[in-house]
């Protein structure tokens, strides 16, 4: 048998196994590992034949703020189309609209009378408007409140008044959800999806259309969350940016830096704390995003100083990172709570203000003020652990993410020949706070898939979007024989979005895909897209209160618990 010649024979390991067909992992520089890069214009795609790349490639540059803000302006056009309708209070409105035109007025909430002769009046031609200066006990903080006032303030006690800014939010909200999908994949086109499914969801869309809280706390949750994603990226590139450079100009990681290197000034983490405090001002659940993503961002820290090649990455987050981080977190959400009761404490007449004025005890060395502000917040604890009253539209928990049990928010009927009913029997008028069905029946699944991610693949998006479904979801099975209501879960709605997002992605396949599975995969998630848009267009009269006929509105009742 002849030998080979020298210069054909593998003179390496590596070499040898390329002769079998393995095929090298390409080497990357540990800053794109730590900061991922956005992706750069395509050339099959934003270049032409006969333009210069700089014009060519517009589109794409523009696309990171013109995709969201079409895809938000999509939301808008449906959330603000007949906002004021019906002319009517909806539901927990009766609540929290006159609370905010309270505050407005006094500084602080003030008693009414009975919905039954209070709500009439507001809305009778002319208007009566029966406010009195007698403090009220109220079960939430202000903050979600004040936000309602705001459009009191521009538009009067009316139904668009006090709907107008929480429509604002549902429409803001989409927009923020494009962006920080678009961050998350790094895709724009993945981030658009995930905006178009939230504002195509109904629970989403009918919370926008109505004043009540919990909208209110998902915004400013979602908020917390996006600038916990630009803190992520910008506290990693500064770390990338301390480590030194091989030989080849990258890169490389290395114990000192990756051990004891600062990551500076952190303001979008400070940014997420005032967020994280006008949440838990708006209602108390805010206060368990405040634990999870505490917890979330100190994983993150731990695994940028991993990847930066930290000997112990535990103990240099303890000594570098913890301390700045609980106090960006912890005592900026605090002293934004405290601040959202600014009119309580300016207040003479405002409920238990006064309760700790000439008290002595342990606890006298602290201000009166605040001592009041703690008894009063402490029965209005004891109040909401101890709701247990029947309601017709509670449910438990299990039931939310499969719709179990949605709450009618408002229900009457049109004559025939009134109010667009082309009947000849009378119209039901309804508002359903029910999740688009398809899209959170999709979500279950896709929630399955991140778990799978999170643990076996490590994905730290997974992880991210699944810590966010637990501080929406997990605490409310610590209330099981409370009245609570589904559409608490609204904070959950962005969350469900990016999971069944990640899902489609997946769906589309991995890099390098033949062309033929590409297909298949972009036919199967705008298949599924399509009909998530389809079925919230089904559901859209039950959402809206639009009269239709009787046999409509029971066809769109699948089950007899959304009765």
């Amino acid at each position: 048998m002849p030998h080979e010649p020298a210069e054909s024979r593998p003179t390496s390991w590596e070499e040898r196994l390329r002769t079998v067909g393995h095929v090298e992992r390409p080497q990357t520089s540990v800053t794109d590992r730590l900061v991922v890069p956005f992706p750069g214009p395509g050339s099959r795609t934003c270049r032409g034949p006969r333009l210069p790349a700089a014009v060519a490639g517009l589109p794409a540059r523009w696309s990171g703020w013109g995709g969201p803000l079409l895809v938000a302006l999509f939301a808008g056009l449906l959330r603000f189309r007949h906002l004021g309708s019906p002319r009517a209070v909806v539901f927990d409105e009766t609540y929290y609209a006159k609370d905010a035109w309270s505050l407005l007025r006094l500084g602080y909430e003030s008693s009414w009378p009975d919905r039954t002769v209070s709500d009439p009046q507001i809305l009778a031609r002319p208007q009566v408007v029966p406010l009195s200066d007698a403090g009220a006990f109220v079960a939430h903080p202000p903050a979600g409140k004040w936000v309602i006032a705001l459009g009191e303030w521009m538009f009067g006690l009316t139904p668009f008044g006090w709907r107008f800014v929480t429509a604002v939010l549902g429409t803001l909200s989409v927009l923020m959800l494009c962006r920080i999908g678009r961050r998350l994949f790094r895709s724009t086109l993945l981030g658009c999806v995930a905006g178009a499914l939230m504002a195509v969801d109904g629970l989403h869309f009918v919370l926008s259309r109505t004043a009540l809280l919990d909208l209110v706390v998902m915004f400013f949750v979602l908020a917390a969350f996006g600038c916990l994603l630009v803190d992520r990226d910008g506290a990693r590139a500064r770390l990338a940016a301390a480590l030194p450079a091989g030989g080849d100009g990258r890169a490389r990681p290395d114990r000192h830096p990756g051990d004891r290197a600062g990551t500076g000034v952190r303001p979008w983490r400070l940014a997420a704390g005032v967020c994280l405090g006008l949440s838990a001002s708006t209602k108390w659940n805010g206060l368990y995003f405040l634990v999870f993503f505490a917890a979330l961002t100190l994983l993150w820290d731990v695994g940028a100083r991993r990847a930066a090649g930290a000997h112990r990455p535990y103990r240099a987050v303890l000594r570098r990172d913890l301390g700045g981080s609980l106090l960006a977190l912890g005592p900026v959400a605090a002293v934004t709570y405290l601040a959202t009761w600014t009119g309580w404490f300016l207040s003479d007449h405002a409920y238990g203000r006064h309760w700790a004025d000439g008290r002595g005890g342990t606890w006298s060395w602290i201000p009166a003020p605040l001592r009041s502000l703690w008894h009063y917040e402490y029965g209005v604890y004891q109040f909401n652990v101890g709701l247990h009253s029947p309601h017709t539209y509670q449910s438990n928990p299990w039931s939310w993410l499969v719709l179990g049990r949605p709450v009618l928010f408002h229900y009457t009927t049109a004559k025939p020949g009134t109010d667009g009913c082309h009947a000849t029997a009378d119209c039901p008028q309804s508002i359903l706070a029910l999740g688009t069905p398809l899209l959170w029946w999709s979500a279950c699944a896709a929630l399955v898939y991140l778990l799978y991610r999170w643990a076996l693949r490590r994905d730290w998006r997974a992880g991210a979007v699944l810590c966010a479904v637990g501080a929406g979801y997990l605490p409310w099975f610590l209330y099981q024989d409370r009245t609570i209501f589904s559409f608490y879960a609204v904070v959950l709605v962005p969350y469900l979005c990016l999971a069944v997002t990640m899902m489609l992605a997946a769906a589309l396949g991995p890099p390098g895909a033949s062309e033929r599975r590409r297909v298949r995969g972009v036919t199967a998630a705008g298949t599924l897209v399509l009909l998530i848009v389809v079925n919230f267009l089904y559901f859209l009269p039950v959402y809206t209160g639009q009269a239709i006929p009787y046999a409509d509105w029971h066809a769109r009742m699948w089950f007899t618990t959304w009765v």
